[in-house]
């Protein structure tokens, strides 16, 4: 499995190609990466932790569905790379700024949290380590952004429970401590 998994990660980085992490200099294939670690200490599917190195792929890179089909097609047996593919459509946003300019960003994220919660466990349990990740990240680095990206996330949480119960718990703690963090931070003197 771990070759299978190796040969994700490196299709996912060529497809991020020279994309950064927003605040650091780092390669954006180092998030996926944490994401597919996290997801590993709860979850074995192989279908599972492939989606978590590709979780971005389809919304973020000009990599498409049937594009990576094919790829997947010839790295595991034809439902695994199915399975795989269909997590990485359901983690992919649909309500995205330039699908619908007339959307505001509370409305398109409405939207998007509607169809979240409609999504598989094992889709959950990705986006559970997603959102780790990346509030961690921006509560480091983006102190004005962060506390509404965390109230975004601690409502998809509220809302979306299907997946591994003890990384949705996780994911909770670590958004309520990320946005205290933050309104303890905005509440000090500068």
């Amino acid at each position: 499995m771990d070759i299978i998994l190796e040969r994700i990660r490196i299709f996912a980085d060529h497809a991020h190609a020279d994309q950064k992490r927003k605040y650091t200099p780092e390669r954006y294939i180092v998030h996926p990466v944490r994401v597919m670690k996290t997801c590993r200490r709860y979850e074995q599917q192989l279908p599972v932790l492939a989606a978590a190195l590709l979780h971005d792929v389809l919304e973020d890179t000009p990599v498409r569905a049937d594009e990576l089909l094919i790829f997947l097609q010839q790295v595991m047996d034809d439902s695994a790379a199915r399975e795989t593919l269909s997590l990485v459509e359901e983690l992919t946003d649909v309500f995205v700024k330039a699908a619908f300019p007339r959307l505001n960003r509370r409305q398109r994220k409405e939207r998007e949290l509607q169809r979240i919660i409609e999504t598989s466990p094992d889709a959950q349990t990705i986006k559970y380590a997603d959102i780790i990740d990346n509030s961690s990240e921006i509560a480091s680095h983006d102190p004005d952004f962060a506390p509404r990206y965390l109230r975004e996330c601690l409502t998809i949480l509220e809302n979306a429970n299907k997946g591994d119960r003890e990384l949705h718990r996780i994911a909770l703690e670590t958004v309520k401590d990320k946005l205290k963090e933050t309104k303890k931070n905005r509440d000090l003197p500068h």
